[in-house]
């Protein structure tokens, strides 16, 4: 079997006027199926943008990302709007729910995206259904009228969370997911993805600034100069399960 996710020489460069940024200097990475992978590093190192083009939202200069062994990062704009909406789950730091709805709506919403409206009439009650039990696993579940404004910012992570998993993605790209949380919610929603991965066995992808968060996900990575590396090769210890990734040469 192929593995989940691989990345082959992964160059991005940003312009500025008429000046080239280099951020991305050529990523080697393979990421197994149900692996739990966490990449540290200063900000502005890149972190970000490797996970952006991972899924799909932006597109790399040069290199290849492959998922499940076929290439991904040269498909269509519509070919990358399915998997973005069907394969990847995205959590970010500011959440990005919207505050007009509820929380219950917002978590339901892409599964509206991904319907035709037709399609979506018939599939309301079940798509409700879900969500209202992802919301009671992430336990939301007796907020589900509730309005973003009216919940504290680890239940909108929360909330996030639940509408990530509302389409049942192979992979969770998780950007900063605690950023925003103090010290007991941040582990709060760090044990949630723990189980996800543990129980469900999702791939999860997570760049933290947290290097104590990172060392509990089992696969620890650094960028450093935009590159990959394990963390134990920039100075800190590598933690159990390190060499269940593999990590390509340079």
């Amino acid at each position: 079997m192929p593995d989940h996710l691989t990345t082959e020489d992964l160059k991005k460069s940003y312009h500025k006027h008429r000046i080239d940024i280099p951020v991305l200097q050529g990523v080697d990475l393979a990421v197994p199926h149900g692996a739990f992978v966490s990449i540290v590093g200063t900000s502005g190192s890149g972190k970000s943008t490797l996970l952006h083009l991972l899924g799909t939202l932006d597109k790399p200069d040069a290199g290849k990302i492959m998922l499940n062994g076929k290439r991904i990062d040269n498909l269509s704009a519509g070919e990358r709007d399915q998997l973005r909406n069907r394969t990847f789950g995205y959590i970010f730091q500011f959440y990005h729910l919207l505050p007009e709805f509820s929380v219950l709506e917002n978590v339901s919403m892409p599964g509206l995206i991904s319907h035709s409206v037709l399609s979506w009439l018939g599939n309301r009650r079940k798509q409700r259904k879900k969500a209202q039990e992802l919301l009671d696993r992430v336990g939301l579940g007796k907020r589900l009228r509730h309005k973003p404004r009216e919940l504290s910012g680890g239940e909108m992570q929360r909330a996030a969370i639940a509408r990530a998993l509302i389409s049942s993605p192979e992979i969770l790209l998780a950007d900063e997911p605690t950023g925003n949380l103090d010290a007991d919610t941040g582990g709060d929603v760090l044990r949630l993805l723990l189980e996800l991965n543990r129980e469900d066995g999702l791939t999860i992808i997570m760049v933290t600034h947290n290097k104590e968060m990172a060392q509990q996900t089992g696969n620890v990575l650094q960028m450093v100069r935009g590159k990959l590396v394990p963390a134990a090769e920039s100075g800190q210890l590598a933690p159990p399960g390190i060499e269940r990734l593999k990590l390509k040469s340079a």
